[in-house]
């Protein structure tokens, strides 16, 4: 990636100071979820009692930032065919270098290694990144709504955790979660803070390899670090990494979801989704390891759209490692308990 010099481009801390509010959010969120689309934005950013239709405001601010060469932008994937499908598709915003640097100087939030290109945003994982989001926008909206608490930046894509020792493939040595979300809720004055691993399967793996990514959070439950010199063991290494991080184990929730039908096919989706949280259910209800760790793990499966439609507080997760095959538990709200 090239690197913006200052005889280049205008310093970029001296640029942010000269937008408002709602230009210096933007780039902090775009920092942490990577690449978001305008609607996203536009909910994240404004209170649902000020939403206009169209965001005219952030469209003006999104506007200077991309002429500051903070922002860079491409047209979202799909849609309908036809000569004009391109122009009517979303903006995805995404940090150039420029900014990326304004925001890392601002020192506000965590520094994330990772940086954005129009090719990364273009490519084939384009369509999880915005679901992944998705997820999260749901839960803003919701928290909003219910007086509970989760703010925009409330949710942190991509977190790996180590779940054995060794120096193999980083993923085979690592949990890599879609995000990590953390959630207050609150009721009669009774706050309770919630956290949560985030799993977004747009029916591109096969239900064996998710399967598998939830047994890996079985290995992270147990993953004590050891060290090859006893002597020089730390006092905490007898406990499980997770604690490190965690004050306790994340509920994991998986959220299904898959590609919109062609224009004159059915909609096949919601038959599709049910019968892969069936073959969920089953494999692991016959997973050795998370069978021992039912109940010290809760894995809840619901669809985006149910998410989306009756937000995490409603019934809408069937709870893995619960019940039986004949004798399933009900449907359950975000703290997954069946009792």
């Amino acid at each position: 990636m090239t690197t913006l010099h200052l005889a280049e481009a205008p310093a970029a801390p001296a640029l942010t100071r000269s937008f408002h509010t709602i230009g210096r959010q933007a780039l902090e969120l775009l920092y942490q979820h990577r690449v978001l689309s305008t609607q996203q934005l536009h909910v994240l950013l404004t209170m649902p009692a000020k939403r206009a239709a169209r965001p005219h405001y952030l469209l003006k601010q999104l506007a200077e930032l991309h002429k500051a060469g903070l922002v860079s932008r491409v047209r979202a994937l799909g849609g309908s065919a036809g000569p004009n499908r391109v122009r009517t598709q979303p903006f995805l915003w995404f940090l150039t270098e420029a900014g990326a640097e304004s925001v890392e100087e601002a020192g506000e939030l965590p520094i994330r290694p990772y940086r954005v290109t129009p090719e990364s945003v273009a490519g084939a994982r384009q369509a999880h990144t915005l679901a992944v989001n998705d997820v999260g926008v749901t839960f803003v909206e919701h928290a909003r709504r219910l007086g509970h608490e989760c703010g925009p930046l409330d949710w942190t894509p991509e977190v790996a955790n180590r779940i054995r020792d060794g120096q193999r493939r980083f993923e085979d040595d690592h949990v890599i979660s879609d995000s990590v979300l953390n959630y207050v809720h609150v009721e009669n004055g009774r706050r309770t803070m919630l956290s949560f691993f985030i799993e977004l399967d747009r029916a591109t793996m096969t239900s064996a390899r998710l399967a598998a990514k939830l047994h890996a959070y079985g290995r992270l439950y147990e993953y004590v670090p050891q060290s090859s010199d006893r002597a020089r063991r730390l006092p905490n290494a007898t406990r499980p990494a997770w604690m490190n991080h965690y004050p306790i184990f994340p509920r994991v929730l998986v959220v299904l979801d898959a590609a919109a039908p062609k224009e004159g096919e059915p909609d096949r989706r919601p038959h599709r989704l049910a019968a892969r949280t069936e073959d969920l259910y089953t494999r692991t209800a016959a997973d050795v390891r998370l069978g021992r760790l039912r109940e010290d793990i809760a894995i809840g499966v619901t669809t985006l759209q149910q998410l989306q439609q009756h937000g995490p507080c409603a019934p809408i997760f069937t709870p893995l490692l619960r019940g039986t095959p004949s004798a399933r538990p009900a449907l359950t709200d975000l703290y997954l308990s069946t009792k």
